[in-house]
């Protein structure tokens, strides 16, 4: 990597007669953007791994953080199923006698493992490290940066004198990456009044960069389910210098090879329809008019091809299944008695465990391989109305990414992976995933995987969008936030 940091320049707009803000270069921030930054530096450096770290750490940290801001003791609640698994609750009062129910902003403290050894030689998953215009740490994307800006932003609205016309709950939890106690579910079965809320503000949306320019905005409506297979075939073994053509090994692979293969039917719903048929709008001509061919006719075969040559396209299209485990036979000089994979499906909205496991066992079509279904994540309806979203939350969107990004296109998105939406949105409360920060996915699609980061400049753009779309939602319209 190259040494040193790139001096940027993050010019954030502001509505017509604000002050116009200073120039960020990493060392010359803003006093509030220094904070935000510490913020971000500590709950990186904060081991949250969903498996072997302490979430506990983060969420006390935090409550801490929200006491030094202003957040009366009585408004601050931690605690979680188990010692290291709690999550960190604190709620800004709006003004007395409001009849709004709370805007509730969501985040998540819990990180993907990770080993140093997996990154690069001058890079620690769990040390913030700034290098060339990022920053670097397991969680600086997902979902560290949220939870950083929503604490920093509580600071500002206090400094400022800020009372919202509705209360403001900021809820940040654990196990959102798949561990045994998810913190949102918790709260909603034994602490509903603390996150009880009329609308959600969550991960699961940004916007994309191009080249350095702002594409699109996008607004989460909707999101797959996640649920493992297990693949397994057993054998009764023997010595392998009698070898067989049952092999359970190579019957494993055989399966695996035909599930890699195989490709499930495109679907549309009101939100992936919405995302290609505006997207199309901005996108290259051969691939802007492939989506639009694709979005009335989902057999044509040649607009799916160039559709679907795109990963992330694609898995916005359908179902997608992809191996990720492997385990097989117990010694280098014997016949394999088990093997085992795991396929991790991440599921149309409208499809079931049963209908999938089904799908597996067809295209595998071998009764020689079991097909079981694993732990599942429940399915969630997209939040309603999905394609025009919701006018209180995509007003202000809207406006917004006008005045700082320019007149880009806001467009709804189906999440390839679940989030903690789907909780909500099971209980009838629209959640929404928008967040304002801005990626590559070329270069930048680094979450759960080596070196993740966080452009420097996005990250305080981010900042700012949450800040004024936090505002918006908890002022009377007849007032300008």
């Amino acid at each position: 990597m190259r040494s040193g940091l790139l001096a940027l320049a993050c010019i954030v707009a502001l509505p017509l007669g604000a002050q116009q803000p200073k120039v960020y270069t990493p060392g010359q921030m803003t006093p509030h953007q220094q904070l935000t930054r510490d913020i971000y530096k500590q709950l990186i450096e904060i081991k949250t791994g969903v498996s072997t770290g302490n979430i506990t750490d983060a969420a006390v940290a935090m409550a801490q953080r929200f006491r030094d801001a202003g957040i009366p003791e009585a408004d601050i609640f931690v605690g979680g199923p188990l010692p290291h698994k709690h999550n960190v609750v604190a709620r800004v009062r709006g003004k007395a006698g409001s009849t709004r129910k709370p805007l509730i902003l969501l985040a998540h403290l819990d990180v993907v493992e990770a080993l140093k050894a997996d990154w690069s030689p001058d890079l620690d998953p769990f040390v913030f490290t700034e290098h060339d215009g990022y920053w670097y740490g397991r969680g600086t994307a997902d979902d560290k940066a949220m939870c950083a800006i929503f604490v920093a932003n509580v600071f500002r609205m206090k400094q400022e004198g800020y009372v919202p016309d509705r209360d403001i709950i900021i809820a940040l939890t654990a196990d959102e990456e798949g561990g045994g106690s998810n913190g949102v579910n918790w709260l909603l079965q034994n602490h509903k009044d603390l996150v009880d809320g009329a609308l959600v503000v969550n991960e699961g949306g940004g916007g994309t960069l191009r080249e350095g320019k702002h594409l699109f905005n996008s607004v989460q409506a909707a999101e797959k389910t996640v649920t493992n297979y297990t693949l397994r075939v057993t054998n009764r073994g023997g010595h392998s210098s009698v070898p067989r053509s049952d092999n359970a090994i190579t019957t494993l692979a055989d399966a695996l090879s035909k599930v890699g293969r195989y490709g499930f039917p495109v679907k549309f719903n009101e939100v992936n329809k919405g995302f290609f048929s505006r997207t199309a709008e901005v996108e290259a001509p051969e691939m802007g008019r492939a989506m639009k061919a694709l979005v009335t006719n989902p057999k044509d075969a040649a607009a799916l091809k160039i559709v679907a040559a795109d990963p992330r396209y694609n898995s916005m299209l359908r179902t997608t299944c992809v191996a990720t485990m492997l385990n097989g036979g117990h010694a280098s000089n014997a016949l394999p008695q088990l093997a085992e994979a795991t396929v991790n499906c991440r599921k149309f909205p409208d499809e079931s465990t049963e209908q999938v496991r089904a799908d597996l066992a067809r295209v595998i079509g071998d009764p020689g391989v079991e097909v079981v279904a694993q732990g599942r994540l429940g399915a969630a309806a997209p939040s309603s109305p999905a394609l025009a979203l919701l006018p209180e939350l995509m007003d202000p969107v809207t406006k917004i990414t006008k005045e700082m990004f320019g007149d880009i296109p806001i467009v709804p998105v189906m999440s390839t992976g679940a989030t903690d939406s789907r909780f909500f949105r099971t209980l009838g409360v629209p959640a929404f995933g928008v967040s304002g920060l801005f990626s590559d996915p070329t270069v930048d699609a680094r979450a759960h995987g080596r070196d993740e980061r966080m452009n420097m400049k996005s990250f305080f753009e981010g900042q700012e969008f949450l800040y004024r779309l936090t505002k918006a939602l908890s002022t009377p319209a007849s007032v300008t936030p």
